[in-house]
């Protein structure tokens, strides 16, 4: 399914249909994007067109306020709109916890009728999900092209230091000022550049599920998110210069791959091991009390390793591989849960194994997974032709300076070994990680990319 962006005369980016035969439910989106230069300036006017009251709720921090918040407050107070603030002060990194949450919940009284979330990822989360929760409409303005998640429908939050995904809303209203994104520090835009590559390695391990566990499948998702990649790639060098048309170029890429996430109502189309890598790095730094890089840029660097993985897969001799050895060499069930908490902390631990059903896998099953990879590996080979090589897209990354190696964005090598080998546990979602450690063969890959062969 070929999708052609096309704009309304008032920059409301028109949403494409989603025709598709599939057995996955599909929804159709009440969203109103708007996307363009001097979008704040008419934010008023866009508000009123969804009759969403008079009383908001603007939630910003100290730097969305300053560079949007502040001018959204005043347009919509001067147009008669009762506006309560809510800033979110942090001396350190603002974190999407329960503090934040509470804080929000602070600001809250029975006036309120629509919140408004002036920022990108953090505050954006946090919104939603409070919105959500109070049966709230809410706004978003963005403030920089760093992510994919303005359309979601799921909120990435920190719980007592685990990363946990919560069912949230998405915003009826969605502004996009490009004088004001782009604007937004280059690390941001980076960010967004490696959230919308990162969709490679999304698509590639729900194929493989797809073909061996039967997993629910939408190809029309599968083009979207594509078609994102390869218009972010092509637009690398106007990204770079950070004009107009490549922040547009990124956000209508952004916009199309979270659009899937509306569709289908969960993340699967955009998301899997390379963000199991970065939610792990994000926890495991936060458990240091360390500051976590950012999660694109976590993202893009983890898609770098996970692109890396597969090729060192497909090196591998199959027909070599002793089945019966490998099932009488499977871990207990006590065995994998002692790992698991000894990588991810007495506290977190736990909770991953209560969480992910598929983390101790039966004989049987783990024998049903391997003979049907076994004889469908030349399909499942053919279809992920769409993958890039490690060193052409190691080449667009240091061509739009992106961070190449987990180093450059303060993973050291602990922790980028413990992810190789231990983000595939961090929730049920089926990629190639999970594949190769059912084939025995994880820690002799891991060892690989380690060490750059």
């Amino acid at each position: 399914m070929k999708v052609g962006i096309e704009y309304s005369q008032d920059h409301r980016l028109i949403l494409p249909k989603i025709l598709c035969d599939c057995n996955m439910p599909h929804y159709d989106p009440e969203i109103d994007i708007y996307i363009g230069s001097g979008i704040i300036d008419r934010c008023s006017a866009y508000i009123r067109q969804r009759d969403y009251g008079t009383h908001a709720l603007l939630i910003a921090d100290p730097n969305t306020y300053a560079v949007a918040g502040r001018q959204v407050e005043q347009l919509l107070r001067d147009d008669g709109f009762q506006v309560k603030l809510c800033r979110l002060e942090r001396q350190v990194l603002l974190e999407p916890d329960q503090t934040a949450l509470g804080e929000i919940l602070l600001h809250l009284d029975r006036s309120i009728e629509f919140l408004v979330a002036v920022g990108s990822g953090v505050v954006t989360d946090l919104t939603r999900f409070v919105a959500h929760q109070t049966g709230r409409p809410f706004v978003s303005v963005a403030t920089a092209a760093s992510m994919d998640g303005y359309v979601s429908v799921v909120a990435p939050l920190i719980h007592n230091g685990l990363k946990v995904n919560k069912p949230a809303g998405y915003p009826r209203t969605l502004l996009c000022d490009l004088e004001i994104i782009r604007q937004a520090p280059y690390a941001m835009t980076l960010a967004g550049f490696g959230d919308v590559i990162g969709k490679y390695i999304a698509v590639a391990d729900w194929v493989l599920s797809r073909i061996i566990n039967q997993e629910d499948y939408c190809p029309v998702c599968v083009d979207l998110v594509l078609q994102a990649v390869a218009k972010s790639i092509a637009s690398d060098e106007a990204i770079r210069s950070q004009t107009s048309a490549g922040i547009q170029s990124l956000l209508e890429a952004l916009i199309l791959a979270g659009l899937t996430i509306l569709v289908i109502g969960n993340t699967r189309p955009v998301a899997s091991i390379e963000h199991n890598m970065a939610h792990y790095w994000e926890m495991m730094k936060l458990q240091r009390r360390e500051t976590p890089p950012s999660h694109g840029a976590a993202v893009g660097v983890a898609t770098g390793y996970a692109l890396q993985c597969y090729e060192k897969f497909w090196q591998t001799d199959f027909n070599s591989l002793n089945v019966a050895q490998i099932l009488r060499n499977r871990p207990s069930r006590s065995d994998v849960e002692r790992e698991v908490v000894a990588k991810y902390g007495p506290d977190l631990g736990p909770a991953i194994i209560r969480d992910n059903p598929d983390l101790y896998l039966e004989g049987a099953e783990q024998e049903r997974r391997i003979e049907t990879f076994l004889r469908n590996q030349a399909a499942i080979r053919q279809q992920l032709a769409f993958l890039p090589s490690w060193e052409q897209l190691r080449s667009v990354y240091r061509s739009i300076g992106a961070p190449v190696d987990a180093a450059e964005i303060g993973i050291d090598r602990e922790l980028l070994q413990n992810a190789l080998l231990y983000a595939k546990d961090y929730r049920k979602r089926y990629s190639v990680f999970t594949l190769a450690n059912e084939l025995g063969i994880l820690p002799e890959l891991a060892a690989q990319v380690m060490a750059g062969r």
